[in-house]
């Protein structure tokens, strides 16, 4: 039998909790052979990132030629991407490998709330990924950034933004309610016609670094695996709930820690 591969394309973590690392760490806690893309180096850790040092699109397509070239890759996951170019780069690649499954984490916004993609990139991500997308996966503010308006405050205007999000061309999307309010955390899956909530409890804890690469890579895994989407969807939000409940037994930096991947482990 042979082991299911996802690819992950993002930026790289030098902490380790998010990023490329995170992703990796969530595929083998999934049972999935996970493969790698580095689309930016991170100088950062808890408590900040202090730089940032974009791959040239080139060499990115070096390494998504390299890996589908040679590996059976059954889903990507695709997280930070800075640069138009390297977006350009990563939509030449999906189109000439075409690979089963899609997942989009549209990394825009920090957790200070700051934008991190200029208006271009962003305009890029739109018309560029989001349509190769089986399943995009922004959180409140994200969502709202790629529609420009302002982040959705109630049920009513998460499903008009989620909505809007699949008229872009996304075969599904995922709005993460970790941004909310209240007892509980509610993700809103929509897909075709369909609208399935998702709720969890909020946890409360500081340690939540690389949650959204986290849940994005669960969910790749799962349609590696052959799952079918909305219970790859479910089992990916059963865990990371569990790995956030986890978190604070890790101890790690000073800062905001990371969550607990393998807290079904230890």
């Amino acid at each position: 039998m042979t082991t299911p591969v996802a690819l992950t394309i993002a930026g790289s973590d030098s902490s380790g909790g998010a990023g490329i690392q995170a992703d990796l760490k969530t595929f083998a806690a999934s049972g999935v052979y996970g493969a790698s893309v580095i689309t930016a180096l991170t100088a950062q850790n808890t408590q900040g990132v202090r730089g940032v040092h974009p791959v040239p699109a080139a060499f990115v397509t070096a390494q998504c030629d390299a890996v589908f070239d040679d590996l059976d890759v059954k889903a990507v996951k695709i997280g930070m991407v800075a640069e138009l170019a390297i977006m350009e780069a990563i939509a030449a690649s999906l189109a000439r490998w075409k690979p089963n499954y899609v997942v989009l984490d549209p990394v825009m916004v920090a957790t200070s709330g700051g934008r991190l993609l200029s208006a271009e990139a962003v305009e890029g991500l739109r018309k560029r990924l989001v349509p190769m997308a089986t399943l995009l996966t922004p959180n409140l503010p994200e969502a709202a950034s790629l529609l420009n308006v302002s982040v959705a405050s109630d049920e009513g205007a998460i499903r008009d933004q989620g909505r809007r999000l699949l008229a872009m061309g996304a075969a599904a999307v995922l709005i993460k309610g970790g941004h909310g309010q209240g007892a509980e955390s509610i993700d809103y899956l929509f897909h075709g016609n369909e609208v399935v909530a998702l709720p969890a409890p909020r946890i409360a804890t500081e340690n939540t670094h690389g949650t959204g690469c986290s849940l994005s890579s669960s969910i790749a895994a799962g349609l590696a695996k052959g799952e079918p989407l909305e219970q790859a969807v479910r089992e990916a939000k059963t865990w990371i709930t569990a790995a956030i409940a986890a978190a604070d037994r890790l101890g790690v930096g000073k800062g905001h820690g990371p969550i607990h991947h393998f807290h079904r482990f230890v």
